[in-house]
């Protein structure tokens, strides 16, 4: 199947620079100055803190924020580093810390995947080491003695395996060698941790999102590290009290926690989503609906009590030393909140809005008759007849109650903001995200438009929204079904299905999608939404990616965006020209941001 817009791949193609100047400027023109008038609104929200990371040392607790025009690493009240003095549009990604909280790793970039990661000697106050490209899980041995994972996105790994994969390296005065990883095929993946006692390596090998092994073994020992669980489900360490504990979807794909013995808490009618030790007890966070639920048992698997929490939200586990475990909470209109399990739960930090808002929950049935959950957000009191829809459906990834800063102002203006949770994300176990991949697909699409349906029939005027994989469930309804839907929002989006895998790190997707190499082209086409553009009543339409997207490759967007122009369809397409896939600094996040709520907000009428 002949690609005659091949082209507009290769973003340094003067026909390509011509035509996001020119379409940055038609989107310009159709907004005029309704972005500048609620950018105000947007910049404010966004300048709300949030809290991205904590980590719990010996010298206290270090926390990732962002906040204002900048993301800052703290440590309890003193400010470590603001990415301000990094540079004008620089995000600070992750950070490391030892356990005593004497040396600090951070990652920067201007919104690329890859970045630079330094090594802070936080006494002297000096960087010692610096590494560059996708660098992760950084464990330290002793002060000048750590490993680290690398993630080839490009090239090939030291034993000769092609991109996308990982590797474990040990690096100590600027030499490093690999010690984990040797011979693991294209598109494995591996995470790496340590346990709290800080004796063992807790390891997972990947293939992306459908299955895993578990290895372990004495952490400076890596030629003894040993696989120890797994097979064809997905298993994560959770750490070692005497035996090892693991967190297995094995059986119906609800999560279990066992050892390599015995299985210590079953299945549960809720899926379980994450797992650590705390002392004698086990901490497990379960989903309902999509919503978070916390429960606590003794090691033998006995339940003690269940936490829960005064409105749907989601809860991470943040981390755990010793003692003491932290918890994240986060829900629509509740940036965050910080709980602190010792002997009992107790709040130590929250940040919140002002306004009154209520939660909703409903229910769409899809083409075959499942049940499809969704969250209704909108100001208290307000009968609403104006929605955007957000789904995503995809790689296991739950779509739970979480603080969109952009949305406040949407809903300030009588607007409803709806989260689907479709198949394909992990909302109800493994068995929902299978029935969503592959050559399954397509339940997916119906979820989501059964879910349109559903508020259409409410007599409610509709933008469907979606990012990343999000964008690939909007393309495909889009020129499926534009009639479900009065405009359509798409951001970052993988939408051609049959060479996504030659872009980028695309290959590290065919696990979820499928190989359009293989006869998994036969379902790909199928849906393919950079294959089924036809003429077709659409509706407005916006699609916007980053020039710098080292992730999902922006050709996907402009070729879309083309193809549709092409069939007359009311398209606009906006890049982004200084950051990519997860973004920038604060500003340009907030004038993206203006421009996406603004053509919202003019589709609707708001």
């Amino acid at each position: 199947m002949e690609d005659e817009l091949l082209w507009m791949e290769n973003l340094q193609d003067a026909r390509v620079i011509d035509f996001i100047v020119q379409e940055n400027t038609r989107l310009r023109n159709f907004l005029g100055q309704l972005p500048e008038r609620i950018y105000p609104e947007i910049r404010r929200y966004m300048g709300i803190p949030v809290i991205l990371k904590i980590r719990v040392t010996e010298r206290g607790y270090f926390k990732l924020y962002r906040r204002e025009d900048e993301y800052v690493i703290i440590r309890d009240d003193e400010k470590i580093l603001s990415s301000k003095e990094l540079g004008e549009n620089v995000i600070i990604q992750n950070f490391y810390v030892d356990d005593k909280g004497e040396i600090l790793a951070y990652t920067y970039s201007e919104g690329t995947d890859e970045g630079i990661t330094r090594i802070l000697d936080l006494s002297s106050g000096n960087i010692v080491d610096e590494l560059r490209g996708s660098v992760g899980d950084i464990i330290w041995l002793e002060k000048n003695r750590y490993y680290y994972l690398r993630f080839y996105r490009k090239d090939s790994t030291p034993d000769g395996i092609d991109a996308p994969a990982v590797r474990v390296f040990l690096r100590e005065d600027g030499k490093e060698k690999m010690v984990f990883g040797e011979g693991l095929p294209t598109s494995y993946f591996i995470h790496l941790r340590k346990t709290q006692d800080g004796k063992f390596a807790l390891l997972t090998v990947s293939y992306g999102w459908n299955r895993s092994d578990v290895y372990f073994g004495p952490l400076d020992s890596p030629e003894e590290w040993r696989k120890v669980y797994g097979g064809d489900f997905m298993c994560y360490p959770i750490d070692y009290r005497d035996e090892l504990y693991i967190l297995s979807y094995e059986g119906s794909g609800l999560g279990k926690v066992v050892t390599p013995s015995r299985e210590v808490i079953p299945e549960g009618k809720y899926p379980m989503e994450g797992a650590a030790l705390l002392g004698s007890r086990i901490v497990a966070v379960r989903l309902r609906d999509a919503s978070s639920m916390v429960e606590i048992y003794n090691l033998k698997g006995k339940r003690l009590e269940t936490l829960e929490f005064d409105m749907p939200g989601s809860v991470e586990i943040m981390d755990t030393l010793k003692k003491e475990l932290l918890l994240h909470y986060t829900s629509f209109s509740v940036p965050y909140r910080i709980y602190r399990i010792r002997k009992e739960m107790e709040l130590i930090e929250s940040e919140n809005i002002v306004g009154e808002y209520e939660l909703e929950e409903d229910w769409a049935v899809s083409r075959d008759g499942t049940r499809v959950h969704m969250f209704i957000v909108k100001k208290r009191n307000i009968q609403c007849s104006k929605a955007l829809v957000y789904g995503y459906g995809g790689f296991s990834i739950s779509l739970k109650p979480r603080f969109f800063p952009h949305i406040i102002p949407f809903l300030e203006r009588g607007g409803c903001f709806v989260v689907t949770n479709l198949r394909g994300g992990g909302e109800y176990g493994e068995k929902w995200h299978h029935d969503g991949m592959r050559e399954k697909k397509q339940n997916v699409f119906d979820d989501y438009i059964a879910c349109l349906e559903k508020l259409k029939s409410l007599g409610m005027d509709v933008v469907a929204w979606g990012r990343s994989n999000g964008g690939l469930l909007v393309s495909a309804v889009l020129v499926q079904r534009p009639d479900v839907m009065d405009g359509a929002l798409i951001g970052y989006p993988v939408i051609d299905m049959l060479r996504f895998h030659k872009l980028y790190i695309g290959a590290a997707w065919i696990p979820e999608y499928g190989n359009p190499d293989t006869e998994d082209r036969e379902f790909l086409v199928r849906y393919s939404p950079y294959h089924k553009v036809m003429e077709k009543n659409y509706p407005p339409t916006l699609i916007y990616t980053g020039l710098y997207d080292d992730r999902v490759h922006p050709g996907h967007a402009l070729k879309f965006a083309r193809k549709l122009k092409d069939v007359g369809a009311p398209v606009y397409l906006r890049v982004e020209t200084k950051s990519g896939h997860i973004g920038a600094s604060q500003e340009i996040r907030a004038r993206e941001l203006s421009d996406i709520m603004a053509f919202v907000m003019k589709i609707l009428k708001l």
